[in-house]
């Protein structure tokens, strides 16, 4: 009988069916009705009044009246999911006073090894979905989903209030097409994005409640995880979240006017693409802006009107035309700041991105960038990577 999840017989349940449609009916009645004896109508009449289904009149003899169903069952539901809920929340302390003692006596509980690839990707999913307050993640290749796939519901978590703070392995920034199409996205929508060289392997945490180390036992091999709950082990795993992120470089993304582009602190966009002007033309002169390392020539290039060194000029440190040497700047003049291209370049250089790793994120030959690496570092008047990346800390470029 439909009833009986609530408790009712399925006597009683017929009793109180027969009573909806025989309003202010006696027990007689009510029995005939049923074709049940009355006596033992009279005692699940008793129930039906006693349990709040039925109304019972004075008189003699009594009349019982059905209480409205919508009414009476409601209610009678509202009791079930009430008592439920006591349950569940019973089975949450037993089980986890069940974890606890088996963690003690079994150590090894704290760590479950997931060998499907189903199964990783639907914890991912589950741990995700349980944050309340905050996801870290390790990102790099390779990958169980495509990178970008859980963007829409990163987006939702986001709008409830969950921070996710991702540090991105280098690898994973040259990923082809990964940086427009899924990290500058991710940031846009208030993800908290840094790059490291290296990181030491992948991870995901939600909250400090659990964790999921994905990996491959072998390059194109099968891919295995462990689910890490509450133990020493997490805890030592967010500590190493907290000393990588201290050490990563922020990526910060740009405005709608630099498509795909992502900043660095104290720096402009990158990889932004565009012109960047080089002043107007005849300011200080001679060689006038000159071409910016990078981007393009800007409308100041060439020489302006009038030629000869420009007022107050003079030569600064770099001997580069456009960018802080030769002529064409005022003493008191500091070179301009890099173009789009540029910043891009110098972050990459400094996530510590090989040339053809570069090249793949950023569209370009490795020729085209081999030859822009050694234009940046002439501009920094560098003769090593290091060099050129200390060089622009200092100008601010970085």
């Amino acid at each position: 009988m439909e009833l009986n999840v609530l408790g009712l017989t399925d006597e009683t349940e017929h009793v109180y069916k027969v009573l909806v449609g025989l309003p202010r009916a006696t027990a007689s009645e009510v029995a005939e009705a049923c074709g049940r004896p009355a006596s033992a109508v009279g005692k699940l009449l008793s129930g039906l009044v006693r349990d709040g289904l039925a109304t019972r009149s004075a008189g003699r003899p009594p009349r019982f009246t059905a209480v409205s169903p919508d009414v009476a069952v409601t209610a009678l539901i509202q009791e079930r999911e009430h008592r439920l809920d006591e349950a569940r929340s019973l089975v949450e302390r037993l089980t986890q006073t069940h974890r606890e003692a088996a963690r003690i006596s079994h150590p090894d509980m704290a760590v479950e090894l997931l060998s499907d690839r189903d199964d990783i990707s639907a914890a991912v999913r589950r741990l995700t979905a349980a944050a309340r307050r905050e996801i870290r993640a390790f990102d790099r290749p390779p990958y169980v989903d495509r990178p970008g796939s859980n963007l829409d519901a990163q987006v939702q978590r986001q709008r409830t209030g969950v921070v996710h703070r991702v540090i991105y392995d280098r690898e994973a920034v040259a990923w082809p097409g990964r940086l427009d199409n899924d990290i500058v996205p991710s940031i846009r929508t208030g993800e908290q994005a840094r790059v490291r060289n290296e990181l030491p392997l992948k991870l995901v945490l939600s909250d400090d409640r659990a964790a999921i180390i994905p990996f491959s036992l072998a390059p194109g091999g099968q891919s295995v995880a462990y689910l890490i709950h509450p133990s020493p082990m997490l805890v030592a795993l967010s500590s190493l979240f907290e000393a990588q992120w201290d050490r990563a470089l922020p990526l910060l993304a740009t405005d709608s006017s630099h498509p795909g582009g992502v900043t660095v602190p104290g720096g402009g966009p990158v990889p932004g693409v565009g012109r960047v002007a080089g002043g107007p033309a005849g300011t200080g002169g001679g060689a006038g802006a000159g071409p910016v390392p990078g981007g393009d020539p800007g409308p100041g290039d060439g020489p302006g009107p009038g030629g000869g060194p420009g007022s107050g000029g003079g030569a600064v440190s770099s001997g580069v035309p456009g960018y802080g040497g030769g002529p064409g700047y005022g003493s008191d003049e500091g070179p301009p700041p890099p173009g789009p291209e540029t910043r891009a370049l110098l972050a990459l250089l400094a996530a510590g991105l090989t040339d053809a790793a570069i090249a793949r994120a950023q569209g370009w030959s490795e020729r085209t960038t081999q030859r822009r690496i050694h234009r940046l570092m002439a501009e920094l008047d560098a003769t090593t990577r290091f060099q050129a990346s200390l060089t622009a800390a200092r100008r601010g470029w970085l």
